[in-house]
């Protein structure tokens, strides 16, 4: 069986897969990370996103061997309980989580976007977070959410 290298949240893998394997299936199934979650299978719900260099992908129609020698993080990768992300920290302040499901990709979604514009204005946090479906209606605080973690993150 080939092997197929890349860095999950900070840490060197080498996978033993078959590389048209989904990265998501890889994810969950074979390390465990339970942030990344099914949704529709297609790459058009991003309920499965994940950020690999400094965008946000889903990685349930994204085979393993695209992701070889890169740095893919998931929602395990972005804070801890004790440590959380500014935008896990916005998100609750905002009150913007409700069933969670979506929110681990919307998280990803959002963190990709401060990687590459820490300073967006609502029109582009609301582009960025177009792909993602979210059934519960918190999208407004979702992108006050983003724009409070922007600020914070400009603080720091």
């Amino acid at each position: 069986m080939p092997s197929v290298r890349f860095r999950l949240n900070g840490v060197e893998l080498e996978i033993d897969a078959d590389p048209d394997r989904s990265l998501l299936d890889i994810l969950r199934g074979h390390l465990g990370m339970t942030g990344p979650h099914f949704g529709c299978g297609a790459g058009e719900c991003g309920a499965c996103n994940v950020i690999v260099g400094d965008r946000a992908i889903s990685a349930c129609d994204t085979p393993l061997w695209s992701v070889a020698d890169k740095d893919v993080t998931t929602i395990e990768g972005l804070g801890t309980s004790e440590q959380p992300h500014p935008l896990q920290r916005a998100f609750i302040a905002e009150q913007a989580l409700q069933c969670g499901y979506c929110v681990s990709g919307i998280l990803m979604s959002a963190a990709a976007l401060l990687r590459r514009n820490p300073s967006p204005i609502s029109r582009e946090v609301k582009e960025a977070l177009d792909r993602n479906l979210c059934r519960c209606g918190s999208h407004n605080r979702m992108v006050r959410a983003v724009l409070r973690a922007a600020e914070e993150m400009a603080a720091e």
